[in-house]
């Protein structure tokens, strides 16, 4: 995956995770919330790699 793919996947997860998030806490729903903070954090370990790819080059 390019850079511009990896940053785009990284946003979306990020913005995804925080929705669940804030949905598990207005529910009491500990499960929804405690995916949603994994989930964003895998959005922003995508969005460095994207970072990375861009700096080094695709070919990393």
């Amino acid at each position: 995956m390019g850079e511009l793919t990896d940053k785009i996947k990284g946003n979306v997860n990020e913005a995804v995770g925080k929705v669940k998030q804030a949905i598990g806490g207005h529910n009491g729903d500990t499960e929804l919330h405690d995916e949603g903070v994994a989930q964003q954090a895998q959005g922003k370990g995508e969005q460095f790699k994207g970072k990375v790819k861009g700096a080094l080059g695709d070919d990393i």
